[in-house]
């Protein structure tokens, strides 16, 4: 069973073996960031940003609210890619720095994200 697991960027931290960092430099970074959700003053800001990555790589540009590519300085972001290299996720443990969520309550981060979508049923 794939599992999300928190990154530590501390001494002596190691990723476990069979595990994928998505953390934001990573291919599969979530443009959209917690530093924009608290500017726009939403309630539950990295709820908003996990919920906004899983509906841009679901709908894309359909309705007019996402674009297929961002930029975050000289990073980009590509929806298409992401999509396209979901295969390398599948089976695979997933690392990013968000906090792991207390038991019992929704993770809300991108790699949670990931790991439905890299798993579900063909």
């Amino acid at each position: 069973m794939t599992s999300r697991i928190q990154r530590r960027r501390t001494s002596g931290w190691r990723k476990p073996d069979n595990c994928v960092i998505v953390s934001r430099p990573s291919r599969f970074g979530n443009p959209f960031t917690i530093k924009d959700a608290v500017e726009a003053e939403w309630s539950n800001p990295h709820s908003v940003c996990a919920e906004m990555y899983s509906e841009w790589l679901r709908v894309g540009t359909e309705g007019g609210w996402f674009n297929e590519t961002y930029r975050i300085g000289k990073q980009v972001f590509d929806r298409r890619r992401i999509l396209a290299d979901l295969h390398l996720l599948r089976g695979k443990d997933l690392a990013c720095t968000c906090p792991l969520p207390a038991p019992g309550q929704p993770d809300h981060c991108h790699a949670a994200v990931l790991l439905q979508l890299a798993n579900q049923p063909a």
